[in-house]
């Protein structure tokens, strides 16, 4: 459950470590986003020389929650963070070419770029 003021986990290697979500999108009243959705985020924290610097708004998609999730047949899956990857804004592919930790593969259906650069799926 990520919700606007959340500060987020960059787990990518497009330079950009930390992040502050401001939006959710999908509604104007959405109030929480969950594995999968999109979010509007600012860059808190970057490391130098790369493409993403600091106070730089990006769009990413919620790869971890440290909330429990429902699968479909009745399990739980939660994570130690709460992380997202950065993606452009119209083509919704991932800016970087590299994606740390491990991903959930509710995010297949419609990211499945993202789960083939993970390193592990859960």
């Amino acid at each position: 459950m990520i919700q606007t003021q959340t500060i987020v986990k960059i787990t990518d290697n497009t330079g950009a470590k930390v992040g502050r979500v401001f939006k959710i999108l999908g509604g104007s009243k959405k109030r929480y986003a969950e594995i999968g959705e999109m979010v509007v985020l600012s860059v808190q924290t970057a490391e130098p020389r790369k493409a993403v610097k600091k106070k730089d708004v990006v769009y990413g998609v919620i790869v971890r929650q440290r909330k429990p999730f429902r699968r479909a047949d009745g399990s739980y899956v939660s994570f130690d963070d709460n992380a997202v990857v950065l993606v452009d804004k119209v083509k919704k592919e991932p800016r970087a070419n590299r994606v740390f930790g491990p991903i959930p593969r509710e995010l297949a259906v419609h990211y499945q770029k993202i789960v083939n650069l993970a390193p592990e799926v859960v």
